[in-house]
């Protein structure tokens, strides 16, 4: 059970939290009911009301803006559709620079748009793309369907893990965003909002939803990924399940560990009734013994438990192909709290088990008992 609480959560967190270092818990940007998240954001007007009313929700850490334009990267006579990912200086690179794997974070300037992209490393193992390479990059417009290049730097490679994201983004300057698609300087295609706790991303876009003028919309990360967090979800489903089938399993073996007890003594509660011993005074000493015994397993998981968890956090031996997990290595996270409340029910659960094989003893005769071999 521990060794199911530790996988559980720490493979939800680390996949969850690579989502949210991408995109943010939630994103504000033009209402658009029939666009896909893949498309490219259409353009809104930043303005000090919007701002103001994600700052005010309580729980909001960090806000950034973002605008997303089609392109294709050319390199060698290769090419690759990506949707570039337009961020400015107000973007956390903190979020993003765990998953760098060669180069650096993007370098902006203030007389131009940065000219430097970052790109994932499987796009660049297509592309036969290294960093300090110039590649070509071509924006499509949606609308004429005419494309412009630009000869740009990769300043790094990223990989994530997450297929939905090393396959399809590109990372350069919001500011050629705008260039591109003739907006102004204060035009954007919405904002990234970053939350101290990630339980609250419900209730604050909720309330965000609320509060916006009509032309903005708030949603959550989960809604533009569903796929994921719902086979996130089925993992506490396959939790629940674990912890069924282990409790059936430790009240078999204490229940069949305690009938052996009490059969092995069966003259031995045969001398006691018959020397005035009640039968509730016999049951709680085999109920003493096997409460012992329980006390003895549970430390014993405890510590093996708990060890393993440890040892898998320091080494990662536990290997996972990121390609179907998005992980590298099986991902522990303890809650030391969970950890107790699981001894704690296991010791009560197996206690109330250990009641009823002690029941045969009130059914106990003592002048058979003391005939019994």
């Amino acid at each position: 059970m521990i060794l199911t609480l530790g996988f559980v959560n720490g493979f939800q967190q680390a996949v969850s939290e690579k989502i949210f270092s991408f995109w943010g818990h939630i994103r504000v940007q033009h209402y658009q009911a029939d666009r896909i998240f893949t498309a490219e954001a259409a353009p809104i007007t930043s303005n000090d009301t919007v701002i103001q009313i994600i700052r005010q929700q309580a729980g909001v850490q960090n806000i950034q803006s973002f605008a997303t334009r089609s392109a294709v990267l050319e390199h060698q006579q290769e090419i690759e559709g990506v949707l570039f990912k337009g961020v400015g200086k107000d973007y956390d690179s903190t979020q993003l620079k765990p998953f760098l794997k060669a180069g650096h974070w993007l370098q902006f300037n203030d007389s131009s748009y940065s000219k430097e992209l970052l790109v994932s490393a499987q796009t660049a193992s297509l592309l036969n793309l290294k960093v300090q390479d110039t590649i070509k990059v071509y924006f499509i417009s949606e609308e004429t369907g005419t494309s412009t290049y630009r000869k740009l730097v990769v300043s790094g490679l990223y990989r994530t893990g997450v297929e939905e994201f090393d396959k399809l983004f590109a990372i350069g300057d919001i500011r050629l965003t705008q260039l591109l698609n003739n907006w102004t300087n204060q035009q954007i295609g919405g904002y990234e909002i970053f939350l101290k706790d990630y339980k609250q991303m419900d209730s604050i876009n909720n309330q965000l939803m609320d509060q916006l003028p009509m032309e903005w919309s708030s949603k959550t990360t989960k809604e533009f990924y569903p796929n994921i967090f719902d086979w996130l979800g089925v993992q506490d489903i396959n939790r629940n399940v674990i912890f069924i089938i282990m409790a059936i399993i430790a009240i078999i073996n204490m229940i069949t560990c305690l009938l052996i007890l009490v059969l092995e003594r069966t003259r031995m509660i045969g001398t006691l009734k018959s020397v005035g011993a009640s039968d509730w005074m016999i049951q709680k000493v085999f109920l003493y013994h096997a409460t012992l015994i329980t006390l003895k397993g549970i430390g014993i998981g405890l510590i093996s438990g708990l060890g393993f968890c440890i040892l898998q956090q320091q080494t990662g031996f536990i290997k996972l192909d990121e390609v179907n997990y998005y992980v590298a290595t099986a991902p522990v996270l303890i809650h030391y709290g969970e950890v107790l409340l699981v001894c704690l029910a296991t010791a009560l659960v197996c206690y109330l088990a250990l009641i009823i094989p002690t029941l045969l003893i009130r059914k106990m005769q003592p002048v058979k008992a003391l005939q019994f071999r």
